[in-house]
Order: structure tokens, then sequence, then C-alpha cells
């Protein structure tokens, strides 16, 4: 079976009838496959015509004492009186009709004639339950033991519960296994002695208002002669009684201005003393203040693993479970979506029995392959016997799109349908196949006059998503009418519906690129989100992590505010920077921390989410609120252990902050629990309690060493910001901190003499002032169009400065503000003359004005400003035309830096000409210019930027105010001298500096005296190349310097080593040359082959050779070996290091190849070497006939395809010796095996020849390398035909290629059908 994403949908059509006219029995289908291993899981006999009889049911009560069945043992009706009765029959109605209910759950949607006890299926997700604080603030949450402790958890006794959950997360499925609890008496149960329980799916209830008439007309039979009134006496008389009301959020009278039974029993008005419980998406409009919240977290990894044994693979298949695991690992892009119960169901069945699982690149990806499995599951039931024929649609689905987009593109989204209101827009045929599928779902409903009818919604609203996102792909990018996205998408709130963004995205790559413009401007939506759209459009990550690189070098921040789906897109971009090996500068957690599970080695925030992958952070910074703002007083406390698990889990992290009175940390940490590894690292741990006082951790003694730190606020344009700065600075204020600055940033409208305030442009008024030190008002940048003036008068200056009286200084910076011209001496009073606060005034033109108290006058000085101008176009002009007023004005330019932009100098014109045809024509305020550039060999032009004397010697004479000029890079080629006689008086009186910094650590400085080039060192690097001749200048530049004793940053020997001497304690180059002057070299970097051209001979580096060069360089902190040739060996026995080597811990790293993506690193501790992945995207890897290449080249695919990376290409020149028996491994010609490579694209084998047995296996090898396209013969003698029936057919029906390139130089390829060869 073909059901790849991008597979032909007839070409699979056509192969499915085959197959189906082939074996109508189908017994080992896939399907078949399912059906019978859910039925072995449960005991129960496989059947394919539905459900067993009734005798067969595969519930049990878990543990039953006689006791226990005396009482459930019914007494003869006559000891009974009538109410007696009457409430007997009412129980045992009930429990008929949850019986009816808990025995058919369906695991799978798309195999309906196979039912289910819900306790032999139901896993436990995550439950949660908010502490305290504000019913619809999400304050703080804790996590439920299990979905019993609902009932039996203390901090939640309350008789109404919110069950809040996504869809899919499992409510409903939840309330089944109460009702079986409660049905059976489950053990320890606290429903065991409930006696009555009611169960209502509210979505079934349309037009119903009362609930008795609810509970009379859906949970009992017609049979039952119990009316409106006996149930409410029988409620009303009983001790104890639980109200289950389940899917507000589908409740046709949810939040509706009539009022109901179930709005009444929300606000405590109707069954005051009967616990109620609410499932629900979302909070309703009307809840009593009593109410207690309860949300499901979904599926962690322990959830998963525990349904996978008990309703995939079994119990005590340790191996089936790994399984499913990897495929889960090597499918990053579906962790956040399995978080959800009803879609891993499906992975889990569809990844354990399927063959034809691939890798998928994009959630889109998956969704695609799992609809096509839908199809594909009913067309073949469709040639089973007696059975119905469904029509197909496949490929055509418009009706249904339509109607998908429609019901999601609504201000208050659709989520059920009348059964004929679908027939007519879908049409029977499609109506019946998507409901045979499973993808509809039809529900009887009932009113008020107890006409039941039928409802129908989808089976899960990501199949909605799903559709919708097709209609709009077809609206942007076949339909005619022009379409507005910001129409389009008015009513769609991505933070509701990330997945139609996402799936349009991944459908059309146009599409994509639109929508993702639109979000980038859509306010809310953040960059993470947009992040994974971009993944979804593209299918790989590598097309992303520049944008990645880039979100991750600013702080990334995750506040509580943020709703779940933005953390997730958040949580993701820390995933894809993990595994890509890309640091994060900083991880802001904003009032979200709410511990750290040492456990499974992660920080779990409130909302429930888990971050786990955190090795590239390196500063990360908790903030919290005031914990007198806190409901919970004991605030969150981070144990010792949850301290030290986060710097094991972070293992780049070099910084942490704790900032906020609700973090309760460790009163110290001893010693003897601390790492010494952690000490080596010397993170820096601090906390901040908001009192103004730092607290930093001694790793020494483990004790908090404090310091004070007076805070510092910033108060933005954002209104809300403003309040919350506001109430921080009052705290201060009536605390009596000291405030070390305040800054007003663009939000001053004036101050308010009279009230002793100042009032910003939101309204809100600065009223605590008595502790600040500092004011700074900040204004227009000086960029665009200047706002409107802000005047201060004398008068509001001198009110501010009295009513301020620990203010020892206040800036104002922008050009919008009107300062007083003077302040006359009579109206300062002579406490601010005493005070002498500090008043000044920066225009952005590099002008600072300071207040003089003595005359009331300015006095101007200058701060001379730096300017940057870069290759961008845009940002030249505006740099060209603040440096034209600068110069204009006057204002001296303490630094001009042309950054890789410098074309040449106009000597005709007087100007410098930047790359892009800019000219800069006003230089002549500058006092430093520097001009950087590349390597000239990564330049096209290989002459680079040459500057004649004419041109240097012309900049200097334009330049007036010049002091020094900078030529930074190769890329410059300057005079070798320039003769004294062309050299201007002037210019040697000024003595101008003028350097070159060639990039190889060398900086040339010219003397005027007699116009030659002084050279200087910045600890120069060398390179040795393969030419003799510059071998032997490099060597004696490596002597004069170690003579000298001048340290050599780096000698980078660029593919001439030959080996290592240890006798002579030297290095031999390829020429013969010897390199003997080490003693000052601190890296050496030995680089090979680089994947192109013939590869060289192997050159193995012994053990002994290895410890020997790092002894005879005794200043030596690195030694990197790039490069196939060189084979290291696989481990160094501790006995054999020096100990002085383990106490220098140099860093001694491997590449075999940048193409392979895995970097090895010598550990000091055991010798052995530790790996990391540094591949961005696809890797190829080549294995020659050494055993010790070899042996790396195993080593280097398992860690490649453990961390889930694309291997391109694998590459076995003469090392291929056969293929094991079982077709699982390749064996090499040392005896080392390869297994199956599941990331394994490309295999090629060359130069060595096969006959047809071991043909045949490398085919079959191929077939279970899931992801391989192409198999390739290089050089080699293979079969001239194969017998086509011996071709697996798994290869065919994914397309896969095999080539045969001869020595000959022809190319052919491999009829998969007929078997033989044609030529290309």
């Amino acid at each position: 079976m073909d059901l790849t994403p991008d597979g032909n949908r007839d070409d699979q059509r056509k192969r499915g009838q085959r197959s189906g006219r082939a074996d109508d029995n189908r017994h080992d289908t896939f399907w078949s496959r399912v059906r019978g291993q859910l039925s072995r899981r449960f005991g129960i006999p496989g059947s394919s015509q539905g459900r067993e009889a009734e005798s067969t049911s595969p519930h049990e009560p878990i543990s039953r004492t006689d006791s226990q069945n005396r009482n459930d043992s019914e007494e003869p009706d006559s000891h009974l009186t009538e109410k007696e009765k009457r409430k007997r029959s009412f129980i045992k109605a009930l429990k008929a009709k949850y019986k009816i209910d808990y025995d058919r759950v369906q695991p799978i949607l798309y195999i309906k004639d196979r039912l289910y006890c819900v306790d032999k299926v139901y896993v436990e997700g995550g439950y949660e339950f908010m502490t305290s604080g504000d019913l619809r603030g999400g304050d703080s949450w804790r996590r439920l033991e299990s979905y019993r402790a609902v009932f039996s958890d203390h901090h939640i006794q309350s008789n109404r519960r919110i069950l809040e959950g996504e869809p899919g997360y499992g409510k409903t499925t939840c309330t089944l296994q109460l009702a079986y609890d409660w049905c059976n008496r489950v053990e320890h149960s606290p429903l065991r002695d409930v006696e009555i329980i009611i169960l209502l799916r509210l979505r079934q209830l349309r037009g119903v208002r009362s609930i008795y008439r609810a509970i009379q007309v859906y949970l009992l039979d017609g049979d039952t002669k119990i009316n409106e009134a006996d149930i409410g006496a029988i409620i009303k008389e009983s001790q104890s009684v639980v109200v289950i009301l389940d899917g507000y959020d589908e409740f046709p009278g949810r939040d509706s201005k009539q009022e109901n039974d179930v709005q009444r029993i929300l606000k405590l008005d109707l069954f005051q003393n009967i616990q109620v419980i609410l499932t629900t998406r979302y909070l309703p409009d009307y809840l009593a203040p009593t109410t207690k919240r309860i949300r499901l977290t979904g599926f962690d990894e322990l959830a998963r693993d525990e349904y996978i044994r008990k309703a995939v693979v079994g119990v005590d298949d340790v191996e089936g479970l790994r399984s499913i695991r990897r495929r889960l690992e090597a499918n990053p892009v579906l962790e956040d979506l399995c978080q959800v119960p009803l879609v891993f169901v499906m992975f889990a069945h569809i990844a354990n029995e399927n063959e034809d699982f691939q890798n998928f690149r994009s959630v889109t990806d998956f969704f695609r392959f799992m609809i096509a499995c839908f199809h594909e599951h009913l067309r073949n039931k469709t040639y089973e016997p007696n059975v119905k024929r469904y029509v197909i649609h496949e490929d055509d689905h418009a009706a249904l799109d339509q109607l998908a987009f429609s019901a999601i593109s609504k201000e208050h989204q659709q989520i059920t349908w009348n059964r004929r209101e679908m027939y007519d827009q879908l049409g029977e045929d499609m109506y019946d196949t998507y409901l045979a599928m499973g993808i509809f779902v039809e529900e009887d409903v009932f009113s008020d006059n107890s006409a039941k009818d039928f409802e129908v919604r989808f089976y899960h609203k990501l199949f909605c998503e799903w559709y919708a996102a097709h209609h709009i792909v077809y609206l942007l990018s076949e339909s005619e009418q022009s379409v507005s996205l910001d129409e389009l998408f008015r009513h769609m709130d991505p933070r509701d519906l990330q997945y139609v963004y996402r799936f349009a995205c991944g459908l059309n790559r146009d599409v994509g690129s639109s929508i993702i413009q639109y979000l980038r401007r859509s306010p809310g939506v953040s960059d993470g989100f947009t992040i994974l759209c971009m993944l979804e459009r593209s299918g790989n990550v590598k097309d992303i992590l520049g944008d990645v690189r880039y979100l991750c070098s600013v702080t990334v921040n995750m506040k509580e505010g943020d709703n779940r789906i933005l953390q997730r897109s958040t949580v993701q971009l820390l995933d894809i920077a993990a595994g890509h090996s890309i640091p994060v500068s900083s991880l802001h957690l904003d009032q979200c921390f709410s511990k750290f599970d040492v456990t499974n080695a992660c920080i779990v925030l409130k909302s429930g989410l888990r971050l786990t992958n955190l090795k590239t952070v390196k500063v990360l910074r908790v903030t919290g609120r005031i914990r007198e703002t806190v409901g919970d007083s004991k605030g969150i406390e981070v144990s010792r252990e949850e301290l030290l698990g986060i710097f094991q889990t972070c293992e780049t992290l070099k910084e942490i902050r704790f900032e906020g009175r609700e973090f309760l940390l460790p009163q110290s940490v001893p010693a003897e629990m601390i790492p010494p590894i952690l000490k080596t690292r010397n993170i820096m741990v601090s906390y901040e309690d908001g009192q103004g006082m730092i607290h930093q951790l001694n790793w020494d003694d483990g004790q908090w060493q404090t310091t004070t730190n007076e805070p510092a606020l910033r108060i933005p344009q954002e209104e809300l910001d403003q309040q919350w700065a506001l109430e921080e600075l009052a705290r201060l204020s009536t605390d009596g901190v000291p405030v070390s600055c305040l800054h007003l940033d663009r939000c001053l409208s004036k101050f308010d003499v009279t009230n002793a305030c100042i009032v910003l442009t939101s309204g809100l008024r600065v009223t605590s002032l008595k502790t600040m030190k500092v004011l700074r008002l900040e204004g227009f940048p000086g960029i665009g169009t200047i706002p409107s003036g802000i005047e201060v008068t004398r008068e509001e200056l001198l009110g501010l400065l009295q009513t301020c009286k620990t203010l020892e200084e206040i800036r104002f910076e922008g050009r919008e503000y009107l300062l007083p011209l003077s302040v006359p001496v009579e109206m300062i009073p002579p406490a601010l003359k005493t005070r002498n606060t500090m008043v000044s005034y920066e225009d952005r033109r590099g002008t600072i004005r300071q207040l003089n108290w003595d005359d009331g006058q300015w006095q101007t000085t200058t701060n001379e400003p730096a300017l940057r101008i870069p290759q961008e176009e845009l940002d030249q002009q505006w740099a060209s035309e603040e440096l034209a007023r600068l110069s204009n004005d006057g204002i001296p330019v303490s630094s001009l830096h042309l950054d890789q932009c410098f074309s040449m100098f106009d000597v005709t014109n007087a100007c410098i000409v930047l790359k892009s045809g800019l000219r800069l024509t006003n230089p002549k305020t500058v006092k430093v210019l520097r001009v950087t550039g590349r390597f000239r060999e990564s330049v096209g032009d290989s002459k680079g930027i040459e500057v004649t004397r004419e041109e240097l010697l012309g900049l200097f004479q334009t330049c007036g105010t010049m002091k020094e000029i900078r030529f930074e890079g190769r890329e410059f080629l300057l005079p070798h001298s320039v003769p004294a006689e062309m050299i201007p008086p002037t210019l040697k009186t000024r003595n101008i500096m003028v350097s070159y910094e060639d990039g190889q650590g060398m900086i040339h400085q010219l003397n005027w005296d007699d116009g030659q080039w002084q050279t200087t060192t910045n600890e120069p690097s060398l390179r040795i190349p393969q030419e003799e001749l510059d071998q032997q200048w490099a060597l004696e530049e490596l002597a004069r310097l170690s003579t000298d004793g001048i340290p050599v940053s780096c000698i980078h020997l660029d593919q001439c080593l030959s080996k290592f001497d240890a006798t002579n304690a030297c290095i031999v180059l390829t020429s013969g040359l010897r390199v003997t002057n080490l003693k000052t070299v601190k890296v050496l970097h030995v680089g090979g082959f680089t994947g192109t051209g013939t590869i060289p001979s192997r050159i193995e580096v012994t053990r002994e050779e290895l410890l020997g060069l790092l002894q005879t360089c005794e200043t030596l902190e690195e030694i990197r070996f790039e490069g196939l040739e060189y084979f290291l060996p696989l481990s160094i026995p501790a006995e054999l290091m020096p100990p002085t080597l383990k106490t220098r811990n140099i860093k001694v790293s491997y590449e075999r190849d940048r193409e392979h993506g895995v970097v090895h690193q010598l550990n000091w501790d055991d010798g052995q070497w530790q790996h990391q992945i540094t591949a961005d995207g696809s890797v190829e890897v080549w294995i020659f006939q050494h055993e010790l290449n070899q042996q790396w080249g195993k080593k280097e695919l398992a860690e490649l395809s453990t961390a889930g990376v694309s291997i391109n290409r694998l590459s076995l020149t003469r090392s291929f010796s056969n293929i094991t028996d079982d077709t699982q491994s390749i064996i090499l010609t040392s005896g080392c095996t390869i297994p199956v490579l599941h990331t394994l694209r490309e295999l090629w084998i060359q130069e060595t020849d096969v006959d047809i047995e071991v043909f045949l296996r490398i085919l079959a090898y191929t077939k279970e390398c899931t992801e391989i396209t192409e198999l390739v013969f290089q050089c080699c003698k293979v079969p001239d035909e194969v017998d086509a029936k011996m071709i697996p057919h798994l290869l065919k029906q994914r397309g896969a290629k095999v080539f045969w390139f001869p020595k000959t130089g022809e190319d052919y390829l491999l009829d998969l059908g007929a078997g033989n060869w044609k030529k290309q």
C-alpha cells in the first residue's frame, strides 16, 4: 500500500483495486491486524462482523468482595415501598444506559466494527487543579494524582467543579470511566458509595430547558414509568448524588439569554447541595464563586507509554514499545500534536502496524497520510463480501471543504449540523462515505416535545480545520474572485485555529507565503507560531534555521498571559534550536514558571506545558510576582535538587536569575551535593527578591552572598504595562526602597504642578516619586516625523525637582522637548542650589546642554556620536543623511564604520564611494574611520579592493579632523609603501594613525617618516598550505614568532599533514618539511579532505602520537582534526593519560567531514569520544576499506540515525561485503555491521562486485530502509537481469530507483516491473 503524501491517488486506487480482487479475505491487511491485535490485547474473540454477544462483554469489576455482591443483590420488591421501588427502577435504568455507553468505546475512529469497554482502553493523561486566585485568571496550577482525585482531593472540595480540556483531550472518556466506576462499585473509587450519578451529554439536548425532562428523555427508556416529578423527588430524597454535565461548549443553550436549568445549576441556583461536574473547552459566562477548576493537560511520555502497552503492543512487548517510541522521536514535528490523546491513539496504531509508515516533515504530511489511510481502509472494506460499496471522495471534496470553512470562519463557530442539512450540502454519497470512515459522527438529540432527531459533527476539530484549509487554498490560488486576507481570516483567531493556518501553509507553498506575511503583520501573533507555519510551508527545518537563529539571538519570552498554543509554538522553537545546536541567548519565563521536574529533567510551566529541550540556553531568567499578590502564601518553592537539576539539564547555561518574592529558594546548597562539573562551569545563580536585594550563590561553600540593587523601572507606551509599572513604583515608594532610575519611554504628556505628579500619554498619573534618584525622559529617536512638541515650563521643572526630594539627576532626550531657555536666578530656591541636581537635555544631534544652578543658564557640551554604515542600501541612505547633518552642524563624529560597503575613494570629487553607488561627501568632522571587509578568499573578485597611494593621501586631506583610519580584512590591497616625497608636511605633523589588519592576526601600521609599514602582532594565526614554497615561508614566520615568544593563536595545516613524529617531537608535512616550533601555539587545526576530488591516503594517528603531540605543545589549548583521511583511535585508556593532560583539559575534537554533521570530542575523564550533532539538514557519509574508518562510520551512522537526521547518501567504497540473512544489516569488509537506517535516502555501493543472491539481499535491505529512493551500483559487476517476482513490491510502490553505473561510463536503470536494465 503506497500512501505517501505525494503519491498519485489514481495509482493508489488502482493498486487498491487489484489488491482487493487478489485477496478478498484480506486477513493479512493492516486493518485486519489492528482488529486482531486489539482483540488479543483485551481478550475478546476476533470477529469481522460487529460486536460480540452481551455475554462476552470485556469488562469485569476490578475487585469485588462478597459483601459488595450482597449489597448489589436486589431485595424482593414486596419488602419495598413504592418510592423505594421507583428509586430502584430509576438507578437500574441509569446503570443500563451507562453500560451501553461505556461498553461502546471506539478506540480507533475508522474501525467501527469493534467496540470495547472503557476500562480496557482508558489511560489517564495529566490532571491539574487551580490552587487559588481569580477564577478566570488561571493563577496557579498543581498536579492531581489521578482522575479519581477530582472527587477526593481536599484542595478542590466544592459542589461545583469545571473539568476543562481542549478537543480530543479525553473529557468525555473520563466521564465514561467515572460512570463505569460507579456502576461496578470499583474498589478505591470515591464514587463507590454514591447513590445516584446523572451523566448527561449536553450537546444532545436541543431545546430542553428542564434538567428533569432531559434525564427522563435521554437516560430512561420508554418502558420506565417514571415522570419528571418522580425524578425530582428521587434526587431530592437521595443522600448522595453526583451530576456530570458533559460538553458545555457544545450545548445548544450555552450562554443563552433565555435562562435554562443548566445555567441555574452553574450559578448554584439549582442543586445547591449536589456535586456537579461540568466538562467544557472554555469557561461559561455564569459561574458560582465557589467553583473549582480542573484541567486535562494531555498525554505526557508516561501516559503514551502506558497506552502503547495497554492497547497496542501488550505489557511484555518491550521492543514493540521502543519501536513506536522511535517512530515518534523520528517525527519531532508531531510531538506537540501527540499530546492530544485522540491523535496519539491513531498515531500509535498506524505506527505499529503500517509497514509504509514514514518520517514526516510536517504536521500537514502526517495528516495527509492519515486521511489517505482512512480512505484506503474504506476502499479495502468495499471488496469484502456483502459489504456496502462507497463512492470514495479522496480527491474530490470541495463541498466538504466549503462546509468546514463556513463552520470555523463565523464569529460563533458551528460545531454540529442537522443530518438533513448536511445531506443537502454534501449529497448522500459523500455523507455516507465520511460517516463510514469515522470522520463524521452521528448522535441522536432530543427536544422538549420528546422529538428525536440526528445531529452530525466532525469526530475532532482537527478534521474540520483540515478540510477548511483546503478551501482557503482554493480561494487564494484558484478562485477567480479577489480575496482579502484580512476579510478571509477576520473571525479566525490563530490562537484557537492554529492548525488551519499550518495546514494551509503546508498544502500550497505560494498560499503559505501569503499567509506567513499576513501573520507577521498581525498583532498578537508570536514569532514562534510564524516559524511553525514556515516549517509547514517548506517541510524542511533547514530552510527556517536562519529565522530560528535570529529569534534565538534575542530574548525568547514566555508569559503567563500567553495561551497554550502560543506557549507551544515557543516550545517547538526551543526544540528546533536544541536539535540543531542553535544557542538561545536568553529565555525569560515571565510569571509562568511552576516547578522543575527532577524525574523527567524538564521545567513545568503553570499552563502544564513542559520544557524538555533547553541544552542550548545560555541565560535563564525566571520572574515572578510579589508574594503579597499571590493567594497561596507559600509561593513557589525551588528545592536544592530542582536547582541542581536545572543546571545539569541546560548544558550551556551560564546564568540563571530568579526575580520576585514569589520564589522560595533553598537557604543553602551543601557542598557535597554540588557536582564538580558545576563548580568548574561556575554558573552565575542570583535571586532578586523585589526589595532591591540580590543574593548570589557561592559555589565554593553553597551559601548565598547578598548585595543591594536599587531597582530601575521603565514605563513604556502601552497602557497595560504602564499600570503594572505604576503599581510596582507605588510599592517601592511605600516600602521606602530607592529607585535608581525611572525611565519614561516616549510616554510623557506633561507635568502637573498643582497635584505634584507626572501625567502620561495614556492619562495615567505618576504620583509615587519620593524615592526616585534619576528621572530619564526619552523621546523622539531621530527617525521619521517629529511628534508634537512637549513644552516644559520653568514652574513645572522647578516643581518637579522640589517634589522629588531624592532626585539627583533628570535627563531629557529627544527633539520634541521644549525646555525654557533659562531659569531666572531669583526663581531658584536655595535648597535646589544646595542639592545641585543635574538637569541635562540631549537633542539627539550629539549636543548636551546642562543647567547651571549659579546663573540659571544652559551650558553646552558635546557627545560625539558614532555612525555605522552597513551593506543595506536603505540604511546607507539614512546614515549618509545623518553624517551630512552632523557635518553641516560642525558636530564631531567620533567614529565612522564602513562595514563591508567600501568601494573606493574618488580623488577627483573628494568623496567616499560605497558599493551601492552612494557617495559620502561630508566626512570632514570624522575622527576615526574604520573600514572592514571580508577575507579575500571569500570574495568572488580575487583582486580584492585596491586602495592607491593617491586615494589614501586624498582621504586624509579631505577629512580635516581625521585622527585614525583602520582597514580590517584581506579584501583590501593597500600600497606596499608611500614614498616620503609624496607625503605633504601637514600629514606628517598631524601624525594620523593608519593601520591595516590582514585577518591573520598581523597588524601593519604606516610610519610617516619613511612611508613604510611596521608590523605588530595580535596573536597571529598561520596557515600552512600544500605548496612547498608557501610552507617554507610559513615555517620561517613560525620560527620567528616562536623565537620572539609571541603566542600563535592558531596554526592551520591545510591538507598538508603527513604524520606526527613522536620521537623527534615534530609534525612532518607532505613535502617532507618538519614543523618543530610549536611551543607558543594555542590551537592546532588539522584540515583534510573536503569531499571533492580524490580522497588522499589514510593518515592514522595512534594514541602515542596524539598524547606525545599534546605534551610537546605546552601552550596548546585545542586541536581539531577535520577530514576523512584521518583515523584517530576509538578511545584512549585512562591509564595511558598523563595527569598533566587531564589537568590542562585540552579540547580535542574530530570531525570526519562537515557533510556528516557529527563532531566528536575527547572526554579526558574516561578517554571516550562524546558526539555532538551539528547537521542542519541532510548529510552524506562515506565509508572506505580501512577497519578504523569503518568503525568510525558505523559509530556516526548510529548517532545520526538516533538523532533523526536525514542521511542523504551513504557511500560504501570497496567496503561492502554482504547482507545478513535476515536482511536487517549490511556487513562491511571488516566485519562491522550497519543496521537498517530509517533516515537514509540514497545507498551507493562502489567498486564491489555482487552476484544475484547478494543483489536480492541488497534489494530486501533497501525495502526495510523506509526513506530510500535511490540504490546505486557504481563501478561494480551486477547480474544482467533479475526475476521481477523477487523484487520487493514495496520498492515498486515507493517509486524507488535502482541505477547501475559501470566503468564503461554508461548509465542503466533497473525496470522493477520486468527485472532488466534499461540504458539511460
